[in-house]
């Protein structure tokens, strides 16, 4: 039996995350290209890919600070291209009231929002506390977004639907919370597994959730197609008797010009 260093473990589990963790990035590619494809944002929204910024910078900012932390610091350099890529994308194609929003909310968040965690860890934070410091914003940020599908789960058990929650996402997303869970256990990085514990059991939901209700459109859809049919009878019943009364009232008409 292969045993493996606590070393090789981080190593392992970290590259794991940056390859899933990739592909949860690219996942919003096919949106992007209609958006090029068809030169408009058709009313798609850039507050998930300002959100995703902030996440990468703040991530990527932790790694640095922190000492033998090169996976964080990849993935999470590769994040912030990838997601300065779809923001520029979004900005040509938006609509001017769009892109005066989404500029406004990239300044105050993303400029402002990680301007401010450098401005107040750099001078009111010290030594190595402004690593613990920088960790704790990442966690509890990370938390709030790992809470994000909250809404999206709600809507799924108010609709019976899975509409607007793909199963691959869900799964892509638990795939990474947990190999970032394990990163952060064998890199005893608290900051980093504790997020991701949320991270797996909102995934975990998502897909239960999924198998519940994937066949929730389709089932209700013989039903309005059965209802449809009763109704296209019940209309052509209330035709034919309305027209054998009117062909059993002019004999009648006519009997009486006779």
């Amino acid at each position: 039996m292969v045993s493996l260093s606590q070393h090789e473990l981080i190593f392992i589990f970290g590259l794991l995350g940056n390859i899933v963790a990739f592909m949860v990035f690219l996942a919003p590619l096919p949106t992007f290209y209609k958006i090029y494809k068809n030169k408009s944002t058709q009313g798609f929204q850039a507050i998930p890919y300002v959100v995703a910024l902030l996440s990468a910078m703040l991530l990527l900012y932790y790694g640095l600070l922190k000492t033998n932390a090169m996976m964080i610091v990849t993935i999470n350099c590769i994040g912030c291209v990838i997601e300065l890529a779809y923001l520029a994308l979004y900005l040509i194609y938006a609509p001017r009231k769009s892109k005066i929003t989404t500029l406004l909310l990239i300044l105050v968040s993303d400029v402002g929002g990680f301007g401010l965690t450098m401005l107040i860890t750099t001078v009111v934070v010290k030594g190595s506390n402004r690593v613990n410091a920088v960790g704790w914003i990442c966690a509890i940020f990370n938390i709030a977004v790992f809470a994000a599908p909250l809404s999206i789960m709600r809507t799924v058990i108010k609709t019976k639907s899975v509409e607007y929650m793909p199963f691959t996402l869900s799964l892509f997303l638990t795939l990474t919370a947990t190999t970032w869970f394990f990163y952060g256990l064998f890199d005893e990085d608290y900051f980093i597994m504790l997020p991701n514990v949320l991270g797996f059991l909102f995934g975990i939901a998502q897909m239960i959730l999924y198998m519940i209700y994937k066949d929730g459109k389709k089932n209700r859809e013989p039903k309005s197609t059965q209802e449809n049919y009763k109704m296209a009878v019940v209309e052509m019943h209330n035709c034919n008797d309305q027209r054998q009364a009117n062909e059993g009232f002019h004999p009648n008409e006519n009997d009486n010009q006779v």
